[in-house]
């Protein structure tokens, strides 16, 4: 079974997201890092390998030339090659235009199985999984909180508002996991090493065949046209009970319409 992940770097999810006011688009000047979901996307691609003798894993990411170090680190968890699309063309791509550039990618290598986190923790669509399917032409299964391989059929427990769905589809498949869906393993020092000799192919756009119309942020379907800073945060306010406490909280409820 031939199994592609999508990774992605972002700026440090623990740090405090920013938007370049000049770009309009996410401040990446932070240290980049392995999307956390990504990295729970790899966990769940290599247990389906570990259960089907004869699998592999590939890691296939667009981005910058930094985003080569997310690929380095889902190879030395354990998958065993890297596709890194980059391009200074493909910058401020929106979600339409990144499903359309991984799509190109994915389309002709004939993978079984295409596995992606929900959502990226920059841009937070959760669009691009589904976008991503539908170009393909492939079965989705979406959101899902766990993930069996079994013969030619997929399933798995889809998150709703309600609890989860039981959903199967036949391979080949995309599937998006979620937070729940397994606890990423730490790369060892085997396999640090290891990753250094795992091969990384490296695509452009000319490489893809994809017009220069639908590529970059003067060609998105989506534009941002103003963006206003959050505002600093406040000491709040501080309700001191003098016998009229309840009706100082009421009032304030009401003054911030929560109530």
């Amino acid at each position: 079974m031939k199994i592609a992940v999508l990774v992605k770097e972002v700026p440090d999810t623990w740090g405090d997201r920013k938007i370049d006011l000049a770009t309009k688009r996410v401040d990446r000047k932070s240290e980049p890092v392995l999307d956390e979901i990504n990295e729970k996307a790899v966990e769940a691609a290599l247990l389906v390998k570990e259960a089907n003798a004869g699998s592999e894993v590939v890691v296939v990411t667009m981005g910058p030339a930094s985003a080569k170090d997310a690929v380095r680190k889902s190879l030395a968890m354990g998958a065993d090659s890297g596709i890194h699309l980059s391009d200074d063309g493909l910058a401020g791509s929106d979600a339409m235009q990144t499903s359309e550039a991984l799509a190109a990618v994915l389309a002709t290598r004939g993978f079984d199985l295409i596995i992606t986190g929900n959502e990226s923790t920059d841009g937070r669509t959760a669009a691009v999984p589904a976008m991503l399917a539908e170009r393909l032409g492939l079965a989705q299964l979406t959101f899902l909180r766990t993930l069996t391989v079994s013969g030619t059929t997929v399933s798995g427990e889809r998150m709703t508002d309600d609890g989860h769905v039981d959903v199967r589809a036949q391979l080949p498949a995309l599937v998006s996991v979620t937070e729940q869906i397994a606890e990423a393993r730490y790369p060892n020092f085997k396999g640090i090493m290891a990753a250094k000799k795992k091969p990384v192919e490296n695509l452009t756009v000319g490489d893809l065949g994809l017009p220069a119309g639908d590529i970059g942020q003067s060609n998105s379907w989506s534009v941002v046209d103003d963006v206003t800073p959050r505002p600093e945060r406040t000491g709040g306010t501080i309700i001191k009970d003098d016998g009229t406490a309840g009706t100082q909280l009421a009032e304030y409820l009401v003054s911030a319409k929560l109530i």
